[in-house]
């Protein structure tokens, strides 16, 4: 694939733009976030691991997505949470979030899973307008059905 919309899969070379995109991600929401070398150093782990999937997207690069995989409990398929989506700023609305996820739902179902989720804030509607248009739902079961919570807690 060539042009801006471009979307690769993440190695561990790429642990240093990977760290910096994640730590613009949490910046921008004010988030807490680990000093860049940790991030990337914690990334070239969790790479290396296995124990997340990375795609990247744009020359910057200037997106990302990180997924993380595990067995389902009703199904012997495996289900997939889209971990991190984020575009930098300049590039948003030019279809590299868009690219982002077509490529996890690709990817996801050719590793075998039937199952994608993610969270995301009320307030970020671009977002949440970008998941619904790819058949992402809030709703339990149903499109009728009672609204989905995602709730967190610090330990």
């Amino acid at each position: 694939m060539n042009g801006p919309r471009e979307v690769r899969p993440g190695q561990v070379g790429d642990a240093d733009a990977i760290g910096r995109l994640l730590r613009d991600f949490n910046l921008e929401f004010d988030e807490p976030t680990p000093e860049l070398h940790e991030l990337a150093e914690r990334v070239r782990e969790l790479l290396a691991q296995g124990e997340i999937t990375v795609l990247l997207a744009g020359t910057g690069p200037d997106g990302i997505a990180v997924l993380r995989f595990r067995p389902e409990i009703w199904t012997r398929a495996l289900e997939c949470h889209l971990a991190e989506l984020f575009v930098v700023p300049e590039r948003r609305g030019q279809g590299l979030g868009r690219a982002l996820v077509v490529q996890a739902i690709e990817l996801a179902r050719s590793k075998g899973a039937d199952y994608m989720d993610l969270g995301t804030g009320e307030d970020d509607v671009a977002a949440r307008a970008l998941y619904e248009s790819l058949g992402f739902s809030n709703r339990g079961g149903k499109p009728g059905g009672p609204v989905n919570y995602f709730y967190e807690r610090e330990l």
